[in-house]
């Protein structure tokens, strides 16, 4: 299992247009072979603030989605980004 997760910076006034061009990625993520679980949001406490969370059950399915990752539009919106691949060996209940 593969966890994407992480977050990005936009310009405040900026996230919710961010937020609306993600919707057809999230959609189009959630159908892809090997998406247990893709969400982009926005943070509750700082404005600019946007949260990323992704399972994936391969390295490969993950890649082949991602392919050249955001487009020059959405990359041009992100000021910046702190976002890391978790490998989990084990998954229990809480």
């Amino acid at each position: 299992m593969i966890i994407v997760a992480g977050t990005l910076y936009v310009d405040p006034a900026q996230r919710d247009a961010y937020l609306s061009s993600c919707t057809e990625v999230v959609r189009a993520a959630r159908s892809a072979p090997g998406c247990v679980d893709f969400a982009v949001s926005a943070d509750l406490v700082e404005p600019g603030r946007i949260n990323v969370y992704e399972r994936w059950e391969s390295d490969e399915q993950l890649l082949d989605f991602r392919g050249s990752g955001p487009d020059a539009e959405q990359a041009a919106m992100i000021l910046g980004a702190e976002v890391h691949r978790f490998r989990i060996s084990g998954v229990e209940a809480p």
